[in-house]
């Protein structure tokens, strides 16, 4: 194949040995679980961000089995912050697959691996090379930048026709022996050396056959994709406190923030930023009991994938609690336990905030 090259393997392998990681929690086991828990919370997250994480799940999960037979909303709140919350729901029902139908012990074959929920094709390569040993080709983001500069690549890598390639190229350099230390060096040199911005190629082992460095083109590659304008939508969020409690709302399954807490909106996320009046907002928390006073906090914004979201707090006091009979997706929830709940990332943080600020004035 015209991509084969055992030299690339090799010597990217004895760099790895040499200057790679190798104290990462999830590292020198062969242990599935561990592996395919690390992999899935690496997707699109920093490690910085992820070892935290990654350890307190282990404390409340510390087995497949222990996953499988949690509730859906304990592992959401031990997600909580990390971010791309389909991951989460993603994790727990591929545990529970893993256990109805592979007996508790993850699959080797890559093929079956990214059968399973949440997994794919180079995650399924990933967790089969560390976990088996099994020789299968990885291709993430760091891989792709760090093809696309060695071998000079200078099409858009979303592309499908470059993705392809891209494949192929990686399928063939996966060397037959090696492998754990091969998957774990793409992942490292493109994490410590090859970095977006300010590569540090002096100490890059594939400096001498980098076409990137050797034309001056680091900068230039990889391709980066074709910039479109963010969409920004609004959000008007109803605070409801009364008596040391706030009023969350138990978000649908599946779409933004799926399964998580958060306050209940007016409107959803909207394009339109019009404020609601007095009026309107006294009618829509109506169902949670009279309106005693209003209080528009200060907008803060969260960006997401596809948009960016302007969320207006609109903090509410009762001057009487109604009963939430058939509104099951409503629930007063104590302020004292919003540390842990399992609440969006900007959501905690406005609350976390108010609480802070408003503690002594027995707001809450």
């Amino acid at each position: 194949m015209q991509y084969e090259d055992p030299s690339f393997a090799a010597t990217l392998v004895a760099w790895q040995k040499q200057h790679g990681r190798h104290d990462l929690p999830w590292q020198n086991t062969r242990d599935a679980y561990l592996v395919w828990l690390s992999e899935i919370m690496l997707q699109q997250t920093q490690v910085s961000a992820v070892l935290g994480y990654y350890a307190r799940f282990l404390e409340r999960f510390p087995t497949l089995a222990s996953l499988a037979a949690a509730p859906v909303e304990d592992v959401m709140a031990q997600w909580a912050g990390l971010g791309y919350y389909t991951r989460a729901r993603n994790l727990h029902k591929c545990a529970q697959r893993v256990v109805a139908e592979y007996g508790g012990a993850f699959p080797s074959d890559p093929a079956l691996l990214a059968d399973l929920p949440g997994i794919g094709r180079s995650t399924a390569a990933a967790i089969a090379a560390f976990s088996a040993g099994r020789r299968a080709a990885i291709m993430d983001g760091n891989v792709k930048r760090v093809f696309a500069r060695v071998f000079g690549i200078d099409t858009y890598p979303g592309e499908r026709k470059t993705e392809e390639a891209m494949w192929a190229r990686a399928e063939a350099l996966a060397p037959a022996e090696g492998i754990e230390a091969y998957t774990q060096g793409l992942m490292d040199m493109g994490a410590t050396l090859c970095t977006r911005s300010s590569p540090s190629c002096q100490r890059c082992p594939m400096q001498p056959r980098c076409v990137a460095f050797a034309t001056g083109r680091t900068a230039e590659l990889p391709v980066r994709k074709p910039k479109k304008a963010t969409p920004e939508k609004s959000a008007q969020m109803l605070l409801v406190v009364d008596r040391g409690q706030v009023l969350l709302e138990q978000r649908p399954a599946t779409g933004i923030w799926g399964g998580l807490l958060s306050l209940p909106e007016l409107a959803g996320h909207t394009m339109a930023a019009d404020a609601p009046d007095d009026a309107a907002v006294a009618a829509a928390v109506q169902p949670f009991g009279a309106m005693e006073s209003l209080e528009r906090l200060l907008p803060l914004v969260h960006v997401f994938t596809h948009y960016k979201l302007h969320i207006h707090p609109l903090l509410v006091t009762l001057t009487s609690r109604a009963a939430l009979a058939g509104e099951e997706r409503y629930v007063w929830f104590d302020a004292a336990a919003i540390p842990n709940a399992a609440l969006p990332a900007p959501i905690k943080k406005l609350l976390l905030d108010l609480l802070g600020e408003r503690s002594q004035a027995r707001m809450f």
